[in-house]
């Protein structure tokens, strides 16, 4: 009996590393502790934000700079301007660049184009994004109000997307998302890397309409510069 309790005890100890790695990974996500950011909040007129997890919008940062946007997480948030609207068909696309990769953590995080949003801010919020990764991968996630995943919990490689040469060392990334007919699609680096059918995503518990709001996404722990915003119709 003392010899199964000692066994079964040595395995309940060697058990501990795999089960905080799978608590790190609850929630599809590559997790750390989101950090606030100093001098947080939203400056840039017409904008608004909402924060993942009821985190204050003040715990992360979302600034002019020069003709684009400078953002930088605390938490995990969404950024959006109510007078930016697509409907029909229509490409959202935009360039980022990380000034210095995973210089506000210890692996990487994405950062993208959001589309499609519906009642943001608000407990009924739908939308959909698509984000690129410094590391070479993207994720395709939506809100509707509940985390929805469209590739994965934690996306996929795609050779479209750049990669960092190492740590605190820049890159960039052009992504758009374009509606078009029955389709809806992510492309990155001008190479398309996901199509999905539009009733896949307009359904219950998804997206309310392809129709909506357009804006910026950025996960947690994250340093990014947002330029070329834009809409092209049809």
């Amino acid at each position: 009996m003392r010899r199964a309790q000692i066994a079964l005890a040595a395995t309940a100890v060697a058990l501990l590393p795999q089960l905080a790695i799978a608590q790190g990974n609850m929630g599809g996500m590559r997790m750390d502790q989101s950090k606030a950011v100093a001098g947080g909040g939203i400056s840039v007129p017409g904008w608004q934000g909402t924060a993942d997890r009821n985190a204050p919008i003040t715990n992360a940062k979302f600034a002019p700079e020069g003709n684009g946007f400078h953002i930088t997480t605390g938490p995990a948030a969404t950024y959006w301007n109510p007078a930016n609207t697509a409907s029909g068909d229509y490409t959202v696309s935009a360039t980022f660049t990380e000034p210095k990769y995973m210089n506000l953590n210890d692996h990487p995080h994405p950062y993208g184009i959001m589309i499609a949003g519906n009642d943001l801010g608000t407990a009924n919020q739908s939308y959909l994004y698509c984000a690129a990764y410094g590391d070479g991968d993207f994720i395709v996630r939506g809100f509707g109000p509940r985390p929805f995943q469209m590739n994965g919990r934690e996306g996929e490689p795609n050779a479209a997307v750049h990669k960092a040469a190492a740590a605190g060392q820049p890159v960039t990334q052009d992504i758009a998302m374009s509606v078009k007919g029955d389709k809806v699609s992510c492309s990155i680096n001008g190479k398309e890397v996901a199509t999905y059918n539009k009733s896949d995503l307009v359904t219950a518990g998804k997206l309310k309409s392809t129709d909506g709001v357009y804006g910026l996404r950025s996960a947690h722990n994250t340093e990014v510069i947002v330029t070329n915003l834009k809409l092209t119709k049809g």
